[in-house]
């Protein structure tokens, strides 16, 4: 029996890219028909400073959302959505975006695009999925199809270094998360990095990177040498909660489409 399918693009995705999310949430509903759609906080901010049980409360309204929708798996673009769901829902299926285009393939129009490219990008494993190797043999099968050149650090996969954003160190001590966020971006010899996780391009984009995310890749333009990477939407409050306002208005458009 087919699972009913639903995307969740998490916080920080949709804080900087809502055309990002919205190209995404349409092509899976090409895919899924009878996609849903939840955007909500999963609570691991929460989790994090050892507030369990403020996060219990926002688990619960997130799966209640997730029920209420029909959702039986719910496909993620956050890492830490990601574990959230896998290691607190007791009925919730969830997948990774990035395990789940592999099986699906990508839009015809966008293989091969980035091979008239002439950036070589590393790649910036999330530390929170630091023993997921099938999320992370996806990222490099997704670069693969895009034709993309890449290079691998030392401090990759398994060895994944925090880009400073994690464990809600940002706001605990903003020294300490800097100091990271330096060394994070002095692991790669490119100036440009690909990352699947709005916060960790944010930290370095901070580290003085050229930092993309995978979507940015994927739907946006080729990208060049010289090229200077989008702005650090996250930086700013206020940009992030107008272009999460957008991103939830285009998650309710694609899912009544």
């Amino acid at each position: 029996m087919t699972q009913k399918m639903g995307f969740m693009p998490g916080c920080s995705l949709p804080s900087y890219t809502p055309e990002g999310v919205k190209k995404t949430m349409e092509y899976l509903k090409m895919v899924y028909p009878d996609l849903g759609g939840v955007q909500k906080c999963c609570g691991k901010g929460t989790k994090a400073l050892g507030q369990e049980d403020k996060f219990k409360e926002r688990f619960a309204g997130l799966q209640k959302d997730i029920d209420d929708v029909g959702i039986e798996m719910m496909v993620v673009a956050c890492q830490n959505c990601y574990k959230t769901i896998k290691e607190t829902s007791d009925h919730t299926n969830v997948e990774s975006l990035w395990t789940l285009l592999p099986r699906i393939g990508l839009p015809e129009e966008v293989k091969g695009k980035g091979s008239v490219s002439d950036v070589v990008f590393a790649i910036h494993d999330s530390c929170s999925t630091r023993y997921e190797k099938e999320i992370q043999d996806g990222i490099r099968w997704i670069l693969s199809e895009l034709g993309y050149r890449v290079e691998e650090s030392e401090f990759s996969r398994e060895k994944a270094r925090c880009c400073g954003f994690g464990g809600m160190i940002v706001p605990a001590n903003p020294d300490l998360a800097m100091r990271v966020m330096k060394r994070r971006g002095n692991d790669f010899d490119s100036d440009y990095v690909v990352v699947y996780c709005a916060a960790c391009r944010s930290s370095l984009m901070k580290a003085g990177k050229k930092a993309f995310h995978i979507l940015d890749l994927l739907w946006g333009p080729v990208i060049y040498n010289e090229e200077p990477a989008p702005e650090d939407v996250l930086s700013s409050p206020a940009k992030s909660w107008i272009n999460r306002y957008k991103s939830k208005h285009a998650v309710r458009k694609v899912v009544k489409a």
